[in-house]
């Protein structure tokens, strides 16, 4: 959520900045709102003011019937204008909910195809194996009794994949230990302030991608970037404790409601999977270096099990809301010869701290809004998937990577 201070020094920059991420806002009306919360706002607090002013003339000895008449009325009015006040507020929030974060100068403008190729590492292979048909083949990967249970792209991973899928968080949970994130299992669902706060769609939105509980202000989260941004929700932090590293591990619940035209084979996009996520509250000067940093992390994951790569500035009509800057890592699919997402890091400045109440205490005194940042470590279904087409033999056994033998008790082949 943006300061309505903020749009109102920034008017065209907001409304370029939305026109450009493809949302369309209504500023004038927003000013308008705030405006008018502003009026009523003076009104409550002048009625407030008198309020107590007769409050105190009643102390001492019995009031003036016309001085407990007028309190009486000015009780009544308060409490009208004060309904008024929120009903403007709540107005006005609904609004605010819809404007998306200001993109930084060095996004790319346009739509997905504009995005930029910043770096490339690896050398991409011309050759590779399906993941589904080997997978299926050995046994590993059952989606037929995965609908069975739970419907359409449901699974269940079995035997040595379902092992090497713990080595490969295992493998991943070391990486971000060593670069000094604190390690945390979250839930697996979040109120909807919280949801919304990270700048998903509510639960009435035809575009919301999440699995709602009946009955409860609940949503099973689609990252564990939901409850990480809501850790320290309504709190103060010590300017001295920041930043914040934190690794979040969960199952992920997603109805890949946009995904038609995009790739969906397999276990690259599911309903279900398992993800290893950062998270970084940090003070607003330090989010673009922290940014840059955990890029670095991700691809020194990816080098480590020697994935070829590249890495890309995604444009602003691809970004969304939340995001004022974010980075694709795509990986070289050697089966279909193209690059495909397999992790992104985001910097969300103060947007979604704002929403959800997030600050930090100087050491002046002074409070202001934290930044938050995140970024996937390991995002597990999808990490599969590229290994088994990168080590995977055709009709043969697949090859560990170094990497990731100790996890698999030094296992070279399975």
């Amino acid at each position: 959520m943006l300061d309505v201070k903020f749009i109102r020094e920034n008017l065209e920059l907001v409304e370029k900045s939305a026109k450009e991420k493809g949302y369309k806002i209504n500023v004038p009306e927003v000013i308008e709102l705030d405006d008018k919360r502003k009026a009523i706002l003076s009104e409550v607090e002048a009625l407030r003011a008198k309020r107590n002013e007769i409050a105190s003339k009643m102390k001492g000895g019995k009031p003036a019937p016309e001085l407990i008449e007028e309190g009486k009325k000015i009780k009544t009015e308060a409490s009208e204008k004060e309904t008024a006040l929120s009903s403007v507020e709540n107005e006005l929030n609904t609004l605010l909910k819809q404007i998306p974060n200001v993109i930084f100068d060095d996004v790319p403008l346009g739509g997905e195809e504009c995005s930029v190729e910043v770096k490339k590492w690896g050398e991409n292979h011309k050759t590779g194996v399906d993941h589904l048909d080997y997978a299926t083949s050995r046994g590993w990967l059952d989606f037929e009794r995965g609908a069975k249970v739970a419907g359409a792209k449901f699974y269940y991973l079995k035997s040595d994949l379902a092992l090497l899928e713990n080595a490969l968080f295992q493998y991943g949970l070391s990486k971000v230990l060593e670069h000094g994130f604190t390690y945390m299992t979250v839930p697996d669902m979040v109120s909807s302030r919280v949801l919304e706060g990270c700048g998903f769609n509510p639960r009435t939105s035809e575009q919301s991608d999440e699995y709602f509980i009946e009955g409860e202000d609940l949503a099973m989260i689609a990252t564990a970037e939901m409850p990480l941004t809501g850790y320290h929700m309504d709190e103060i932090l010590d300017e001295k404790d920041l930043p914040l590293f934190y690794a979040g591990y969960s199952a992920c619940f997603r109805k890949e409601a946009g995904t038609y035209g995009k790739y969906t084979r397999g276990l690259f996009r599911v309903h279900q999977f398992n993800k290893l996520e950062m998270y970084v509250f940090c003070l607003p000067e330090q989010s673009k270096e922290i940014h840059e940093k955990i890029l670095e992390i991700e691809e020194d994951i990816w080098q480590g099990l020697e994935i070829p790569y590249h890495v890309i500035n995604i444009a602003a009509g691809d970004l969304g809301a939340p995001a004022a800057k974010k980075y694709d890592m795509e990986y070289w699919s050697p089966v279909n010869q193209k690059y495909q997402e397999i992790t992104s890091c985001s910097n969300c400045t103060d947007f979604q701290a704002r929403a959800c109440n997030v600050r930090v205490r100087r050491k002046d005194g002074s409070v202001e809004f934290v930044h938050t940042l995140n970024g996937t470590a390991i995002p597990l279904a999808r990490g599969l998937v590229v290994l088994l087409e990168n080590y995977a033999k055709e009709g043969g056994k697949f090859e560990v990577p170094k990497v990731l033998q100790p996890y698999l008790g030094g296992k070279k082949e399975l």
